[in-house]
């Protein structure tokens, strides 16, 4: 995998730390209201609907069965909230917020625009989300409906992060390529954070420089 981060190991090693104690799905939110107060900086996650999302959140979590794709793509319409630290353990770190995946050609029209309303609602409303993660298939790069999000991101005025999944899906050379190419890309948009993530579910690459870039974020 490139090398796309700068996180020292003491940082990486507090992350791990961090996603080692609790981590628990809270809810989901089928409308705002029905989200928890905003007591704790979020991070959310966004993508298509076939980008591998669950399976990014259950690895960077290190828990198998937290985040659980739908049998049909495109039908989760909710946004799905985690508590991270808390409890018995000590004070509530922040929260990952799941949001239903986009772009699935099959999906009604009427989804599509309800789905449209309620992350743009989330994202424009909401005062405790910290960034959002965009993940993006590293063996497809930026999509015309990638790009669509990233619009609608930069008209949110919400900082985001674009991170590859499925890195292991191609070669080494060919990843690389496609780092620096949507770096270019995020590099015209004025909400994108500038550093790529490069991730493997699968393999666990990158995941350590994910927690970190997350635990960072939400200090922000």
């Amino acid at each position: 995998m490139p090398a796309v981060a700068s996180m020292t190991a003491v940082d990486e090693e507090a992350a791990r730390r961090i996603f080692a104690g609790r981590v628990e799905f809270l809810l989901s939110a089928p409308e705002l209201r029905f989200l928890p107060e905003p007591v704790a900086p979020e991070i959310a996650f966004a993508g298509r609907s076939n980008v591998g999302k669950s399976s990014l959140l259950n690895a960077l979590t290190g828990r198998a069965g937290l985040a659980r794709a739908s049998n049909t793509p495109g039908r989760t319409q909710e946004l799905n909230v985690f508590d991270v630290g808390g409890g018995e353990a000590g004070p509530l770190a922040f929260r990952l917020v799941d949001m239903p995946g986009y772009g699935y050609a099959e999906a009604p029209k009427d989804l599509v625009r309800r789905w449209k309303a309620l992350v743009f609602d989330y994202l424009r409303g909401r005062a405790a989300l910290k960034r959002v993660l965009l993940l993006i298939d590293a063996r497809h790069g930026v999509k015309p409906v990638d790009a669509e999000i990233m619009d609608l991101l930069d008209k949110a005025a919400v900082s985001y992060q674009v991170v590859l999944t499925k890195g292991d899906k191609i070669k080494p050379t060919a990843l690389a390529a496609t780092v620096a190419a949507v770096a270019t890309v995020a590099a015209k948009h004025p909400a994108a954070y500038p550093q790529v993530l490069a991730t493997s579910a699968e393999k666990g690459h990158g995941i350590p420089d994910l927690r970190a870039a997350v635990v960072a974020a939400a200090s922000t």
